[in-house]
């Protein structure tokens, strides 16, 4: 069976002005601004400014993913809204949301997914799969907004790995009949055996929000057992990595050896090039470490491959990986043929 071939026609990526430097973050939490620099590979991040929401910033992302391409909001046939649930108002459609921001638009239907930071493969992953079914649909667009830096508290030492987390947002037009930067193999896997170590406390069923939560910092992320985590986690995640860029890669007819640039999501120094080593990755020539905006979630990938092409890394024939886990816990890979057929 001839699958119809989808690829990346544009892409856009909106970064806040503020930052939280490492010596902000350092005054804060109590951490040496080497170590952060250095171990935790941070040197600043992005914070959000007054009016930079999430769906909002996702939709500017998305506005510039449209002029790239020449393309309006009624050239689009699909909305798929991969980015966070902590965002303007609880209980939105966030997709419809960000088709509010565009302007309206009556073509494009709107719809959310959520996989934590693995939701942007996902969305691709779910594009491609609606185009393979609808023949009509010519072009989907995947946007995200991230800004889960509001969820961290500096003071509580349970959350020092994610006081990178950051703000931004991305979009992605996905194109039907194109080998253009095509589209190939992505994979998934989730493992619930994490599903209860990381999260807010307070807001849900089982704790509504309340100011006594406020007053307990029940509102912020928080780890359940941190060194229980890492002892269950670390080893896991590297492997997991591995497998689902392996599967990928078999699902696209490639091999490590095919790589040629790794776009990966930001963690600790020593993680990331642990990643990028076991493929046979360089990871200081053949992907970009983003010290200087910290995590951004589901974003990461697409700021990744926007200055890996912007920074003349990625150019066209190559083969691009893309890598993200997200927390609950899931790790997700995916492939592109970057350029022209």
């Amino acid at each position: 069976m001839n699958h119809r071939p989808v690829g990346i026609e544009s892409w856009g990526v909106y970064l806040p002005d503020k930052r939280h430097t490492s010596e902000h973050i350092a005054n804060e939490t109590g951490i040496p601004q080497k170590v952060l620099e250095t171990k935790f590979g941070l040197k600043a991040k992005t914070v959000p400014g007054p009016e930079d929401h999430t769906v909002f910033m996702g939709a500017e992302a998305a506005k510039k993913a449209l002029k790239k391409a020449n393309l309006t909001p009624d050239d689009i046939d699909c909305i798929i809204w991969a980015g966070e649930v902590y965002s303007e108002y609880p209980m939105q459609t966030y997709g419809i949301k960000l088709q509010k921001y565009l302007g309206c638009p009556t073509k494009p239907w709107a719809f959310d997914i959520n996989q934590r930071c693995g939701s942007m493969p996902v969305g691709l992953l779910l594009a491609k799969a609606l185009m393979q079914v609808y023949p009509k649909m010519k072009r989907v667009l995947v946007a995200s907004g991230y800004r889960n830096s509001d969820l961290i508290n500096y003071k509580n030492p349970r959350t020092r790995f994610m006081i990178s987390l950051a703000a931004s947002g991305v979009a992605m037009i996905v194109k039907g009949d194109t080998k253009e930067n095509e589209i190939l193999g992505i994979a998934a896997v989730s493992d619930a055996r994490f599903a209860d170590d990381v999260y807010v406390p307070a807001g849900g069923t089982v704790t509504p929000i309340s100011a006594k939560a406020i007053e307990e910092g029940l509102n912020y992320l928080d780890v359940t057992d941190p060194e229980g985590l890492k002892g269950r986690l670390d080893k896991f995640s590297m492997d997991s990595f591995v497998r689902v860029i392996d599967d990928a890669l078999e699902q696209s007819d490639l091999s490590r050896d095919d790589i040629d640039f790794l776009a990966l999501l930001h963690m600790k120094k020593s993680a990331f090039d642990h990643v990028a080593n076991a493929i046979g990755v360089n990871p200081d020539t053949q992907s970009v470490y983003l010290d200087d905006i910290g995590h951004n979630g589901q974003n990461d990938m697409v700021i990744s491959i926007d200055r890996g092409v912007k920074q003349g890394i990625i150019k066209g024939g190559n083969i691009v990986v893309f890598a993200a886990a997200g927390i609950g816990w899931a790790w997700n890979a995916g492939v592109i043929r970057w350029g022209k057929e």
